[in-house]
């Protein structure tokens, strides 16, 4: 049978070759391209390699886009990159359609088995005069090379060539792969809630610059933000507060399978997390039984941190956090659930260690891999648990010691709620100043001495939401820097210069300002109008 597939996809791609050559012999004498620099591009995560061979392939009205259609995945990806030129240039590329006369070039996107493609997310990407061919071992991998795809098609056409509209795609040959197989970023929906479609527009943004995972940070003092069937009041009461007293909101179960299936479609994991043991004081008000620090429970909308903790000795908390970690994790397919685990000051450390050693086995029993805030070291964790080290080093080298991976995310170089600057609109500095080039301008690989490259399963850019409770706030913060944390994530140290990255930065504009994106303008950046 898959031999059979083999067979149909390779006849299929030759056949259409040989009609294009075909029609090639009819237009190449008619039509002389101009010379094009595919290295002078402004793709963001750079590829690995780039060799350009100066021609054009014309995307134009007689261009088709053609897929491996038995490979999993592959006629789907077809179909965004379709959906998504309609949406830049407004021209409709047919996918998978029986070949005709009218098919003059194509887009083909080949599954192979090829040895060059080290990972599930690494693909080659061929443009000519006559097609372009991303090949690819898996579905994800041609989804990240339609990014690059869709990165080097012009926002205008070359009306001169043809009595029709051509947009002039430079021809060469990419070979690409991620330094990181996690590069993340994480967005807090406890402290001000945020909607199903600021989510799924944020999902797009990142798509675009091939992040491949988001954590939500769905738990918090303020506020209470998933449905969990089992204990209603989790959203009828803690879900109705936010920092500043605002309403709140939470997303119901279908709100969020219609959240992690749109990820998917993206190539994006979800990673839910619920805050334990401290930061529970939306959990507590609403089921004061599962409360540990004594004291007389009220919703809470300041930004004060470390006042509350669930009680560790209490079976009927264990009994709780079963069912909300049973409840998420059958919603999401992901290898990941994250429990938080920071800033617990109240909760006595014996108590801690203790509760963090339940809840992993929880996590376990349902499938999933743990991953908590560095502070989780502390705890005899399991080597398959994972630390996201955001401000203790020597946390972050005893996860290593007990054979952890790490995600680095150190608040002052990635936490995107950090001001710009001392005359940013949003967000705190308690950390550090973040400008555009302090967040480009540092290798995860050498951050933390005596952790490697081998040590770290990737980075992740949070953004904490204190100060902003509206998309447009949000967009101000993350762009542009979550772009360049992209890079960080995907290209290797070699291939990272900031001088030529800026440049490739500022010609990012149209893309932001056609997804009608709200960044920062920052001045150290020369922005394409």
């Amino acid at each position: 049978m898959i031999k059979s597939y083999l067979t149909k996809s390779l006849l299929l791609l030759l056949g259409t070759i040989t009609l294009v050559a075909c029609q090639e012999k009819k237009v190449k004498h008619s039509i002389q391209f101009p010379n094009t620099d595919l290295a002078s591009e402004n793709m963001i995560p750079k590829p690995f390699k780039i060799i350009p061979t100066n021609g054009a392939f014309g995307l134009d009205k007689h261009t088709a886009i053609f897929t491996s259609q038995n490979s999993i995945g592959f006629p789907e990806v077809g179909k965004f990159l379709s959906d998504k030129i309609k949406e830049k240039i407004n021209l409709s590329v047919p996918v998978n359609e029986s070949v005709s006369e009218t098919v003059e070039r194509i887009i083909y996107i080949n599954q192979s088995d090829n040895l060059d493609l080290a990972s599930n997310e690494s693909y080659q990407l061929y443009i000519t005069k006559d097609s372009v061919i991303i090949n690819s071992k898996t579905a994800e991998g041609a989804f990240r090379g339609i990014q690059t795809l869709r990165q080097i098609i012009p926002e205008t056409s070359n009306d001169t060539l043809t009595n029709h509209k051509m947009w002039l795609i430079p021809t060469g040959k990419i070979w690409d792969h991620p330094n990181y197989a996690y590069r993340g970023a994480m967005l807090d929906v406890a402290r001000h809630f945020f909607g199903v479609e600021d989510v799924k527009k944020y999902l797009d943004l990142l798509a675009y610059y091939k992040i491949n995972v988001l954590h939500l940070h769905l738990s918090d003092d303020q506020g209470w933000r998933i449905e969990i069937k089992s204990w209603p009041k989790l959203t009828e009461v803690g879900g109705k507060s936010e920092v500043g007293g605002g309403e709140g909101g939470f997303y119901t179960q279908d709100d969020y399978k219609d959240l992690v299936s749109y990820a998917a479609v993206r190539h994006i994991t979800i990673v839910p997390e619920i805050d334990m043991p401290g930061h529970t004081n939306a959990a507590s008000v609403s089921y004061p039984i599962l409360n540990g620090n004594g004291k007389a429970l009220k919703p809470y909308s300041g930004t004060h941190v470390g006042f509350s903790t669930f009680d560790a000795r209490k079976d009927t908390v264990y009994a709780f956090i079963d069912d909300v970690i049973r409840e998420i994790s059958e919603m999401t397919p992901g290898p990941y659930f994250h429990i938080g685990g920071d800033e617990s000051h109240v909760t006595k450390k014996r108590d801690y260690i203790l509760f963090v050693d339940k809840v992993e086995k929880i996590v376990q029993k349902y499938g999933k891999k743990m991953i908590g805030w560095d502070e989780i070291a502390q705890s005899d964790i399991d080597s398959t648990t994972i630390g996201q080290h955001w401000s203790n080093e020597s946390n972050a080298l005893s996860a290593i010691k007990k054979g952890s991976k790490i995600i680095l995310s150190p608040a002052k170089k990635v936490y995107l709620d950090m001001q710009y600057d001392t005359l940013s609109k949003f967000g705190l500095h308690w950390a550090a100043y973040i400008p555009v080039d302090s967040a480009y301008q540092w290798n995860p690989d050498k951050y933390l001495k005596g952790i490697g490259s081998k040590d770290i399963l990737g980075i992740e850019a949070p953004l904490w939401s204190e100060t902003i409770s509206t998309m447009e706030e949000l967009e101000y913060l993350a762009f542009p820097r979550i772009i360049g944390y992209s890079e960080l994530g995907w290209t290797t140290e070699e291939n990272r210069d900031w001088e030529n990255y800026r440049v490739r930065l500022g010609n990012q504009a149209p893309f932001l300002d056609q997804m009608n994106v709200k960044y920062y303008p920052s001045p150290k950046i020369d922005w394409k109008n």
